[in-house]
């Protein structure tokens, strides 16, 4: 399945540049020998910055699997593989 939300495709691409961004300035900061709790810091705002694209990643991909025609047995399969990517 595709993104066939423009708008939902429009955030997921923000926020995936927003973390290179993120992941690009903790590797400045090791470069620069920054103190470890200030990196650790930043990599805990870039798993955190991840899990929302995730989340708003699943929640569109859930919504188009609900509005699909597939039968209801097929869209919860479906939801189970994409929620058993995220283990």
């Amino acid at each position: 399945m595709k993104l066939g939300n423009t708008s939902a495709k429009d955030d997921l691409l923000k926020r995936v540049r927003r973390l290179e961004g993120q992941a690009r300035g903790v590797a400045k900061m090791i470069e620069d020998d920054r103190d470890c709790g200030e990196i650790l810091q930043q990599l805990a705002a870039v798993r955190s910055a991840a899990h929302q694209a995730t989340v708003a990643l699943v929640r569109v991909y859930a919504s188009e699997c609900v509005v699909s025609d597939n039968p209801p047995e097929e869209i919860a399969d479906a939801l189970a593989t994409a929620l058993s990517r995220l283990a």
